[in-house]
């Protein structure tokens, strides 16, 4: 049973980044292993912890493509939903790059500034297939470094055995069976496809992210990698960034819903269960000022997980880790929120002055949904959203997987000679150069000065 209490009740503990166990040796011996023995390193690696480890790695086109037409054929309506999310998530992040000016001004008289905005040449994409394939990821991975103009996408994502190959690998008796064709979770292989996916290996775990930062004999080194993992995969983001760039690095998916007894209580304790449904270790919280309306929760929340198919998962999460907080009001609901700075924040409260007062009051958050009817799992699948978001707390700096990611920003200056502007920044870059004690600075910015008096002469 879900927990409830009041807000002085909370622990401290509620409000820090959430650490599940370290990882970092074990994937320290990969990333190292993978850099010095590249594409051998990555069949050892398949050989030990996956279900097939192919002769070669690279899914082909045609490949994808039968992925792509089987499901369009067998399961039309799965065919038709990712397209739709491929298409409202493109729209959204061509929106965003917009919002990515490139400009020039002049500042002071014949000193010009500007900046430019450059995609990264190439995007490493990972995609984990574990319990839960996660389809809905290449979407949300691929379309932000296609609106930003990225020219090449790789996309990793574990292992399966070749269809061709699978009586073979019945016969064979090994848990891992090496040798066969590359392939992957079929799902995954046609939602690349629809995406446009340059290209596709069939590599999973932290030795997928070694190969993306390093670059193998298979395998081309990515400028940046992003997507969601396990702890090894995060693990391993973390440790290649300053080789690469990546988007985050995400812990259990969590949800805050601020809600009042003008929500539906079978909506609320749905919202909680679809993020408790991820991980054991996922967080559900709500935060209600009206005690009647957490126990009608409380109570929806055990209806719905006695029939829900996820319910071993779904339960632990719940019972572990989610919690209903009774607030005085919705501004003390709001405060916990903004000091927990959830992945996902729900304001499940009646179009009203009030809800937009809480709107412009709460700014720690990945994704904001607005509304009884803006659910959760909206912005998971298919409303263009990124679903890719901060996890931990990380949205009190950060926000979610976006075109920015793919972006150099970077700035250019262009100097007239002569002119008012170009003569006071050297006079004041040979003074500063000066005060640092930085001489050969102070000599640069002179030479400048005095060509420019010079050529006043």
């Amino acid at each position: 049973m879900i927990r409830i209490q009041k807000t002085q009740e909370v622990e401290p503990e509620f409000f820090e980044g959430r650490n599940f166990g370290d990882s970092i040796d074990v994937v320290k011996t990969v990333l190292q292993t993978v850099r010095e023995k590249k594409d051998e390193a990555l069949h050892t690696y398949s050989r030990q912890f996956d279900a097939a480890n192919p002769a070669s790695f690279e899914i082909s086109q045609s490949e994808l493509k039968t992925a792509a037409d089987f499901m369009k054929e067998t399961n039309p309506d799965l065919y038709k939903s990712l397209c739709y999310s491929f298409d409202l998530a493109l729209r959204f992040a061509k929106k965003q790059r917009e919002s990515f000016d490139d400009f020039e001004i002049e500042l002071e008289e014949g000193l010009f500034t500007g900046q430019k905005n450059i995609p990264v040449d190439r995007a490493g994409v990972y995609v984990p297939a574990g319990r839960f394939p996660l389809v809905s990821s290449v979407v949300m991975t691929v379309t932000p470094a296609l609106a930003a103009g990225v020219k090449e996408i790789v996309l990793c994502t574990p292992p399966r055995v070749h269809p061709d190959d699978l009586e073979k690998a019945k016969a064979s008796g090994q848990k891992c069976y090496t040798g066969g064709k590359p392939y992957a979770d079929k799902n995954i292989m046609a939602a690349a496809y629809i995406c446009g996916v340059n290209r596709v290996f069939a590599v999973g775990g932290a030795q997928a992210i070694a190969a993306l930062a390093f670059g193998t004999q298979s395998i081309p080194r990515a400028d940046v990698i992003v997507g969601p993992g396990n702890k090894f995969v995060a693990e391993a983001k973390k440790l290649v960034y300053g080789t690469c760039g990546i988007d985050m690095i995400a812990g259990p998916t969590e949800v805050f819903i601020i809600a009042d007894k003008s929500a539906d209580p079978k909506w609320v304790a749905a919202d909680m269960l679809a993020q408790a449904e991820h991980d054991v270790v996922a967080q559900s919280t709500l935060a209600t000022p009206d005690e009647a309306f957490a126990k009608q929760v409380a109570q929806e929340i055990e209806v719905q997980l006695a029939q829900l198919p996820t319910r071993q998962t779904a339960e632990q999460s719940i019972n572990t880790y989610g919690r209903i907080i009774i607030t005085k009001d919705l501004d003390e609901a709001a405060f916990l929120a903004d000091k927990r700075a959830p992945e996902h924040l729900e304001l499940a409260l009646d179009d009203t002055k009030e809800r937009e007062r809480i709107i412009q009051t709460v700014h720690n958050y990945g994704s904001l949904f607005i509304g009884h009817d803006s659910a959760e799992v909206f912005g998971d699948y298919a409303a263009g959203l990124n679903h890719t978001l901060p996890t931990s707390g990380s949205a009190r700096f950060t926000g979610g997987l976006s075109v920015r990611m793919f972006l150099k920003t970077v700035t250019t200056l262009r100097a007239k000679s002569g002119s008012k502007g170009a003569v006071a920044s050297a006079v004041a870059a040979g003074h500063l150069g000066d005060a640092e004690g930085l001489a050969a600075h102070a000599y640069a910015a002179r030479l400048r000065l005095n060509s420019q008096e010079e050529g006043n002469a």
